[in-house]
């Protein structure tokens, strides 16, 4: 009898709301203003001197996706996962990726981690189609080490960016 009533009152007294719960870490994602850079101008009438036994440095052809449209954070037993869906430019778009814009997984000074989600389209041209089609899903594992640094995470996109907030 005495298990029922603790169960009971712990039950009524908010444990949902609660900061203890770890599904309450993160609120919902929220959109929010991006700052576009504007790539230095290359010059086409310079060549490109190789030779024909270089393979050349590896270029890197991904891409920000055109928008992200959702973002959650669930927790795990060994952290959580941040959860991106985007809304790519055309179809076709690969290798998807959640990549951190400072390279490693270290928060700025206030706490905000920052990734760049990128894709990579084919080398031919590609319909537009509905958004449904070009609907991109990825996701990246941090640890609870890692999240013990982390008050904010932000998905940057081309056209905008989503953050989480810690409650």
């Amino acid at each position: 009898m005495l298990l029922i009533l603790a169960s009971l009152v712990l039950a009524s007294c908010g444990w949902r709301d609660s900061r203890v719960n770890p599904r309450n870490w993160f609120g919902r994602g929220k959109e929010v203003a991006v700052a576009t850079e504007t790539a230095s101008p290359v010059n086409p009438l310079i060549p490109r001197r190789s030779s024909i036994l270089e393979k050349g440095p590896v270029v890197d052809r991904s891409v920000p996706i055109g928008r992200v449209t959702e973002l959650r954070i669930e927790p795990t037993n060994t952290g959580a996962i941040v959860y991106a869906t985007g809304i790519a430019e055309r179809q076709g778009p690969f290798q998807a990726k959640l990549r951190p814009s400072n390279k490693e997984l270290i928060p700025d000074e206030n706490g905000v981690l920052t990734f760049d989600f990128n894709i990579v389209y084919p080398n031919r041209a590609t319909p537009v189609g509905s958004d449904l089609t070009r609907t991109v899903h990825e996701a990246h594992s941090l640890s609870k080490q890692e999240l013990a640094r982390i008050r904010v995470v932000r998905v940057v996109a081309a056209q905008n960016a989503m953050e989480s907030r810690r409650r």
